[in-house]
């Protein structure tokens, strides 16, 4: 029989810890807190959903739950109060934090500049079995994963049960290079959470680079597991143990990948970046000007994992290609993943991000998501074999979202080339063919043929693909019999009529509307609407589960 916890996860009874044991530590916690406002919380019926309880010198007690915060007594924490938690706790490190030996539990404490403590963070650390199902699949492939997320989203949790799948499930060596004793809980014997792996205590948060190379030199481990990577030292040391053959598992404070990119301190992670000064013919070539952005070198890590929450990831299998991709400004779709109620891991690549590269930053309100079935959209030809055309075009001035809807609806596909030396057919519009771009001219020179779409619409493309296809010899009759006249017209008036709609409530928020939210569309129409709230200076997200998913338009 299966048991739920906050976040969605649903464990089976032989993988989760005993409640006897999670209330025992819990009451480990709560006996270091004065008495008044430990009978507090041992009267609230959510006890067990209690995160941290917040101390600070003449205010009153707090107690940060999942859903909530209380206000725990009247009476404000007084020094005392302060004093006697310091005495029931353990050696407070450099790093101001302290734990409960046996426990997971963590007390962070503030000084004032006379080092005196004002306040005091108590922080309720749980081992969830299970929390780390949503990556056990990379876990496996035995490459370099990080793991990004915001304070509080679960990533030490996730980084524990890996260390335990790991030691225990694989049958490997397993090092934590654990510097604050957030991972293995303090005290000279590691918590039981961590399964067999092997802990390394660090005495202060700025030898944590040294005792990462000292692991492996001394202690031969196949995996290592770092928490927190803040510095340089520590970005330096990892692609030293990576470069090693042994795999890593870290955790680093940023909610996406493009904060890593632009992290100076830690964008080595990911290959870091440099400016690079092409040749006259390369930049050419490339259609962009002679000074752009590329990786500077292999990322250390293979694989980031963003923790949306405690039961919802998004996945980068292919790090390299991601931050090459994101630096040219194509779009990149990672991996999403939720755990639903049930356990069932439900993977979508249903987001798209965007290097806008006016501002280098990313539309991070484009998605597209699976189609519903309340839609009239949904009269494609699915019953026909998609052909597949062995063409390489290279887009100038064409909106890649509209060629991506034009195969979609005929079912004929072809290769959208980055480069142009790569490409077979350059397709560009009469406006920008008569403008005599040097693009255009450079491909006329290598003999790549140009395609000129008399406009940059979805049925001027949809026969730009026609005719690849007819000369390739397959018939496209059925683009032009009756019944796909008919429902490729009802497809043309149907993203007419979107279009509109995403419009009309975008005028809406801009006069006053807090948010409107649309109709449930087909995925490429999405991803067309948001690009209109995009260009009104507007904010859009996709919103709701299969099949019922849609557009929220909304004020940045």
């Amino acid at each position: 029989m299966g048991i739920g916890l906050p976040g969605g996860f649903l464990l089976t009874s032989d993988r989760i810890e005993s409640p006897d044991q999670n209330l025992n530590e819990l009451n480990l916690l709560l006996n270091v807190l004065p008495k008044h406002i430990t009978d507090t919380i041992n009267s609230l019926p959510n006890k067990s959903d209690l995160l941290e309880v917040v101390m600070d010198l003449g205010r009153l007690p707090e107690a940060r739950l999942i859903n909530e915060n209380l206000i725990l007594d009247d009476n404000t924490i007084s020094k005392d109060d302060l004093a006697n938690l310091v005495q029931k706790i353990g050696f407070i490190g450099e790093d101001n934090r302290a734990g409960i030996e046996g426990t997971l539990h963590r007390v962070s404490v503030i000084r004032n500049r006379r080092g005196h403590i004002v306040g005091a963070t108590c922080r309720v650390g749980r081992a969830i079995s299970g929390s780390a199902t949503t990556i056990e699949d990379l876990i496996q492939t035995g490459k370099n994963i990080l793991l990004l997320g915001r304070p509080g989203v679960g990533k030490t949790t996730m980084l524990r049960e890996t260390a335990r799948m790991i030691s225990d499930d694989l049958t490997k060596r397993v090092v934590i290079v654990d510097t604050s004793n957030e991972i293995a809980g303090d005290g000279d014997v590691p918590h039981p959470a961590i399964g067999s792996s092997r802990r390394m205590q660090v005495a202060s948060p700025q030898l944590q680079h040294s005792v990462m190379i000292e692991a492996v030199e001394n202690h031969m481990p196949e995996v290592i597991i770092i928490d927190e990577m803040s510095t340089t030292e520590e970005s330096d040391a990892a692609r030293t143990i990576a470069e090693r053959g042994v795999q890593l598992v870290a955790t680093a404070h940023g909610n996406t990948l493009e904060n890593l990119i632009f992290n100076p301190t830690l964008s080595d992670l990911v290959g870091g970046i440099q400016s690079v000064t092409l040749g006259d013919q390369e930049a050419k070539f490339r259609g962009t000007q002679k000074t752009i952005q590329e990786r500077k070198s292999w990322p250390t890590f293979d694989i980031v994992v963003e923790i949306n929450s405690w039961n919802e990831i998004d996945v980068h299998e292919n790090v390299a290609e991601v931050v090459d991709q994101w630096l040219r400004g194509y779009a990149i779709r990672p991996e999403s993943r939720v755990s639903d109620d049930q356990g069932n891991i439900i993977k979508t690549n249903d987001t798209i991000r965007q290097n806008q590269q006016q501002n280098g930053s990313w539309d991070m309100n484009s998605r597209k998501a699976p189609l519903t079935d309340k839609q009239p959209l949904q009269k494609t030809f699915n019953n026909r074999p998609v052909h597949s055309l062995e063409y390489k075009v290279f887009l100038f001035g064409v909106s890649k979202d509209k060629i991506i809807a034009a195969q979609e609806e005929s079912n004929i596909s072809v290769t959208i080339s980055n480069e142009l030396r790569n490409s077979d057919i350059v397709l560009t519009t009469k406006t920008h063919y008569r403008r005599g771009s040097n693009l255009v001219k450079s491909a006329e020179s290598t003999g790549t043929p140009v395609y000129v779409l008399r406009k940059n619409t979805f049925h001027h493309i949809l026969d730009f693909l026609s005719t690849l296809a007819k000369e390739q010899g397959i018939d496209t009759s059925y683009l032009r019999a009756n019944d796909a006249s008919t429902q490729s017209a009802d497809s043309s008036e149907i993203l007419e009529a979107a279009l509109k709609e995403a419009e009309d409530a975008a005028h809406e928020v801009l006069n006053g509307t807090f948010s409107v939210q649309l109709e449930p569309q087909k995925a490429y129409i999405r991803r067309l609407q948001h690009m209109l709230i995009d260009r009104m200076n507007l904010s859009s997200t996709s919103k709701g589960k299969e099949p019922y998913r849609s557009l929220l338009v909304y004020r940045q």
